[in-house]
């Protein structure tokens, strides 16, 4: 069967799994959108933008990874996508992909307006985004509403890249949630995409002012990484994950680079040494179990403070509020 009929086929058998299950969390509900689009299915039309954005730019998969987990952490109510401090916040400044949610909102207007919060439009666009890298379909809760507010303190509380372990899982679980989510989102988000030189020269160079790399590092992957990164501001980049051929693919290329010491950023390399999670990363490295929990730990994200019923709004443009 062909790649593209077998896609097509797996969605198919998705969307009706989701039609039948009706699974809810509080207010929000797997498959909360069915019938309330005329004759269109809301999930599928999302499928349809994503899988034209994925052709050409395979890199979205990491871009709306990381637009999510922006905008969650502080909340689910997809306040990172307006115009304000939020998204112009420090940490905000290279997230992208509002065009991929923005096409998105455009297509479900288009057939049912004022139906489709934005805030869903992400978090199921994500889904979308992580099966097509090669991860697996999980399905998502839906329902939410879009906030009225950006909160530019927001940005400024997401974690750093040299927190420590046991304070990232202090954050999480203000979260509700576990060492082991803490684990899965920050391999989900790394296991694609690029982190800029800036973020981890120090490891290079100058780790913790010593004037010498960080010696937890692979000696072949610092040799690479300083030809890549020069010691000096540089725009420069390299792929989060570190494994040959699996930069691109949500898979659990992440976890077996970081237990040998090719992880780029501090947090990343503790992973795989602090007691707290070294036995959580071992087992994702060496089993199929990160693609079996990811989707549980991106959606138990995506219900921090979300908002439901009466509260927040169904915004006709993702980039401002209704007035």
């Amino acid at each position: 069967m062909a790649s593209g009929s077998y896609s097509r086929t797996v969605l198919a058998v998705a969307l009706v799994s989701i039609a039948l299950v009706g699974q809810s969390y509080a207010q929000l509900g797997v498959g909360y959108y069915n019938g309330k689009c005329k004759t269109y299915n809301v999930e599928s039309e999302i499928y349809s933008a994503v899988s034209a954005a994925y052709a050409s730019d395979k890199s979205i998969v990491a871009a709306l990874l990381r637009l999510l987990f922006h905008d969650a952490y502080g909340g689910c109510d997809g306040s990172l996508l307006l115009e304000g401090p939020e998204k112009k916040g420090p940490n905000n400044l290279s997230v992208r992909g509002y065009n991929v949610i923005d096409a998105c909102k455009t297509r479900l207007e288009q057939r049912c307006p004022g139906v489709v919060s934005c805030t869903d439009i992400l978090v199921i666009a994500t889904r979308v985004s992580v099966y097509l890298a090669g991860g697996t379909w999980y399905n998502v809760e839906t329902g939410r509403r879009d906030g009225l507010t950006s909160n530019g303190q927001e940005a400024a509380n997401l974690p750093s890249p040299t927190i420590s372990v046991k304070d990232a899982i202090a954050k999480f679980a203000q979260r509700q949630l576990s060492a082991q989510d803490f684990v899965l989102l920050l391999g989900g988000g790394h296991t694609v995409g690029i982190i800029h030189c800036t973020k981890f020269l120090d490891r290079l160079y100058n780790f913790q002012f010593t004037g010498l790399p960080d010696p937890s590092m692979n000696a072949t992957t610092l040799a690479f990484l300083k030809n890549t990164c020069p010691n000096a501001v540089s725009t420069k980049f390299a792929f989060a994950d570190q494994t040959p051929g699996s930069s691109m693919k949500f898979d659990k290329g992440f976890y077996q680079a970081i237990m040998q010491g090719k992880g780029l950023l501090q947090i990343d390399q503790r992973l795989a040494s602090d007691p707290l999670t070294k036995s959580i990363v071992t087992n994702f490295a060496t089993t199929n179990s990160f693609a079996t929990l990811f989707g549980g730990a991106i959606n138990k994200l995506a219900r921090y403070r979300a908002l439901t019923g009466t509260n927040g709004q169904i915004r006709k443009i993702c980039n401002r509020v209704n007035t």
